[in-house]
């Protein structure tokens, strides 16, 4: 058996050190499981053909997630127009404690739900945004600039408030 080539090693390293990001990726975009492989197989396909260019002057996470959302959100779109239907993700936020307060496990379950609902970008900056990245790499992965992530966030945050507030009036 040959042994593959060192930047090969490296790439397969890369992908077991941080596949957090592919998983967390992949199970807010897609409903089921065989999607969820589907899309974490495309997202390491962009990945590896991506490998050659990343640059070091950026941060290994900011260039993944970028590559693992842009790869999303195209699936996204293009399962949506396939179906005719809105994909959610089945996990959005992953709860290890299972002794959670009633009532604060059902506001983040509703949570989810409002996340889910949001258009791929938004959802998108949801993501990283609960991931506490920095809103400067957070503009970096997705594209756009630090002030308008900023803004976005504020706006998608009053969105969720705001449909908290119809649940209880």
């Amino acid at each position: 058996m040959q042994q593959a080539p060192v930047a090969q090693q490296d790439f397969l390293q890369l992908i077991e050190a941080n596949k957090r990001i592919i998983f967390k990726v992949c199970n807010s975009y897609c409903r089921n499981a065989s999607d969820r492989e589907d899309l974490a197989q495309e997202i390491i396909f962009q990945l590896w053909k991506s490998w050659g260019s990343f640059n070091n002057a950026y941060q290994l996470s900011t260039w993944m997630y970028r590559i693992a959302l842009n790869v999303a959100i195209s699936f996204y779109r293009r399962e949506r127009k396939s179906t005719g239907t809105l994909l959610m993700g089945e996990q959005v936020i992953e709860m290890a404690d299972e002794n959670l307060d009633a009532g604060l496990e059902s506001n983040l379950g509703l949570l989810q739900q409002f996340i889910e609902q949001l258009r791929p970008l938004d959802k998108a900056l949801m993501l990283l945004y609960l991931e506490e990245k920095p809103q400067k790499e957070i503009a970096e992965i997705i594209g756009i600039s630090t002030t308008n992530v900023a803004t976005k966030i504020g706006r998608i945050k009053e969105q969720l408030k705001q449909k908290f507030s119809n649940l209880k009036a």
